[in-house]
């Protein structure tokens, strides 16, 4: 048997035990969760399709295909995740032999044995392997296969809430357009009244006081265009920058009519455990945990013995015939054991172990955040869906008690504080219906994003993208 054969013999009992793999193993938690949510919302209509379809509104559907393939921070996650793919890549290499090359022309003479002389030089490959004798390099590709898990699962999670802000200000853009519309309305309604005072002050049948009071209100109801064009021109800039557009020269909105849209359906909100299959930031956090729980394996592996085979294959060139023995003479078997430390490596492995229990902790805060978020949700839903009726109701009156009190101060039989107090209560009981169902739009939406409802299917994490 050669020298070589010899140690590699040596090395076999050696490589054999990197079939032990130190640290705890990851358990998905499988937390206690109620079995129904404990708001008493009204049930949403189901239809097939994205959650945003139920709104049938075709601009907000364009947006948020500009949005899933235009925005920045989606751009930015999606390279995250080509970036931890490559680091799984990375940290897999380290199970395989390293082998490079080298090359020595040191110009030294060397005489032949015919008596010519000339310059020796050599060739040759070096190679190296470090057995994973206690899984220490294997817990580091779980917890880069883990990390990239957690980045892919970011990446959806950016879609959930890019879709749902992209939803929530459409909704604003189209209320402030809304409120705008109203505002002309109010504004013809004050003149018609603020004309009526003047025409009676000028035939003596009111006073100037009159004049003064309905000129006042007009105004201040005319001071609020300002706010609304800010809000308007806000949201607008806002969908721009969601679709990765510039806001100068957005014209995606250009020829949309000025409609608050009305949920049609969706799909149901299920129950709590559903959650934890579709949060992807809960599925994030779940796989931020696993990688919290390998990264006590790598540092476990660090307080055993760490086995090197490091080997050179060289030539002299020209020669040939001598470079098996310099294969056996130079292979090898290096065994690493550090004494003391001082404690570092055993301090690195508690460390380790409180970051584990830190994404523990981290994965439970999620979870009943997201619980909180679903509740507050259907709450709300609820409230508004009471107020809107009851706001119907108050928007019917006013009207009718508006006409009735204008006809009498025509006549002269109602007093002109009697029929401004109804303009105001009108104009007032008109934006809060309007508000309300604004408000009920985001809700549906807020709805929808705590439950962390699907707007793709998901990529396949171990793919680059």
């Amino acid at each position: 048997m050669s020298a070589m054969m010899k140690r590699v013999c040596l090395a076999l009992p050696l490589l054999a035990l990197g079939a032990c793999v130190v640290g705890p193993d990851h358990v998905a938690p499988d937390p206690v969760l109620p079995a129904a949510y404990s708001a008493p919302a009204s049930p949403l209509p189901v239809s097939g399709g994205l959650w945003w379809q139920g709104f049938e509104d075709a601009a907000l559907d364009g947006l948020i295909g500009e949005a899933l393939s235009g925005n920045i921070d989606l751009a930015v996650a999606r390279e995250r995740l080509v970036e931890a793919n490559a680091l799984v890549e990375a940290e897999a290499a380290g199970l395989r032999p390293s082998v490079g090359a080298e090359l020595d022309a040191s110009g030294t003479s060397v005489i032949s044995g015919s008596g010519n002389a000339g310059t020796g030089a050599s060739a040759g490959l070096v190679f190296g392997f470090v057995p994973d004798l206690f899984g220490g390099q294997r817990r580091r590709i779980e917890r880069a296969e883990a990390q990239r898990d957690a980045v892919a699962f970011d990446e959806t999670d950016i879609r959930r809430t890019t879709v749902a802000t992209i939803a929530e200000r459409y909704i604003d853009w189209q209320r402030s357009r809304a409120r705008l519309e109203l505002l002309d309305t109010s504004l013809a309604l004050q003149q018609q009244t603020l004309d009526i005072v003047e025409r009676r002050a000028e035939a003596g049948l009111s006073a100037d006081l009159d004049v003064q009071r309905a000129a006042a209100d007009l105004a201040t109801t005319r001071a609020q265009k300002g706010n609304l064009d800010i809000a308007l021109a806000s949201a607008r800039h806002d969908l721009a920058i969601l679709t990765g557009q510039a806001p100068t020269g957005f014209a995606a909105l250009d020829d949309v009519p000025v409609l608050l849209p009305d949920f049609r359906g969706g799909p149901a909100s299920g129950v709590p455990a559903d959650l934890v299959r579709q949060r992807a930031d809960l599925r994030a956090a779940e796989r931020d945990l696993a990688a919290a729980s390998a990264g006590i394996g790598v540092a476990e592996a660090d307080l055993y013995p760490a086995l090197s085979i490091p080997g050179r294959l060289t030539g002299d060139i020209g020669a040939a015939d001598r470079i098996v023995d310099d294969v056996v003479d130079q292979l090898g078997i290096a065994l690493s054991l550090s004494l003391t430390d001082g404690g570092e490596r055993r301090a690195n492995v508690r460390a380790a172990e409180a970051r584990a229990r830190q994404a523990a902790l981290v994965y439970q805060g999620v979870l009943l955040d997201a619980l909180g978020e679903v509740e507050t949700a259907l709450v709300t839903i609820d409230a508004i869906e009471a107020q809107s009726i009851e706001l119907q109701t108050a928007v019917t009156a006013s009207e009718q008690a508006f006409d009735q009190l204008n006809a009498l101060y025509r006549e002269g039989l109602a007093s002109f504080i009697d029929i401004l107090d109804a303009q105001r209560t009108l104009i007032s009981s008109r934006q809060s219906q309007l508000e309300s169902r604004a408000n009920h739009a985001k809700a549906i939406i807020g709805l929808y994003r705590a439950l962390g409802a699907p707007v793709t299917p998901a990529p396949d994490p171990a793919s680059p993208t």
